[in-house]
């Protein structure tokens, strides 16, 4: 089976300038935990996750630097004033840039496995030849397939 088989062909992507709350309202209205980022052509530039955007808000806690004796003291920082100056902000400054996985649609879907089970990806992107995103495959499909058509329908050749 090819990875074509059974990813998902109806996208939900953003751009590099869609801000932070941008996103926070797409992932919730859409019901989803990642997005990939592509540029106007539809080419893959990163991805991010609901787990990207939690680490990247998560207020800085009071710390404490002592350099020889001289002692610097930064203030806590609270959620909402983390917020404040981030909501609007782009998603350049949080998405997953370097070491992208991604598998293309003729690929067996042993591929996309692999990538599940080495990385904490929740959506792999699928590409085309010319680097466009052309569908996505996520942890909960890949879970469907191996039940559904692994398992249930054992009885059938692959």
């Amino acid at each position: 089976m090819n990875v074509s088989d059974f990813m998902i062909t109806d996208v939900i992507s953003v751009s590099e300038k869609t801000t932070l709350r941008e996103l926070l309202e797409i992932l919730v209205n859409g019901k989803i935990g990642g997005v990939p980022v592509v540029d106007k052509d539809n080419h893959l530039l990163g991805m991010i996750s609901d787990g990207d955007v939690l680490r990247y808000i998560q207020p800085k806690g009071r710390t404490i630097y002592d350099a020889f004796s001289l002692v610097l003291v930064s203030d806590k920082e609270e959620l909402k004033d983390k917020l404040h100056y981030t909501l609007d902000k782009s998603v350049t400054n949080i998405m997953r840039k370097q070491d992208l996985k991604y598998v293309h649609p003729e690929d067996p879907v042993e591929n996309a496995l692999k990538i599940f089970s080495s990385h904490h990806f929740k959506k792999i992107p699928v590409i085309d030849k010319d680097g466009k995103v052309i569908g996505v495959i996520s942890r909960g499909d890949m879970i469907r397939f191996i039940n559904n058509e692994l398992i249930k329908n054992n009885d059938k050749p692959l």
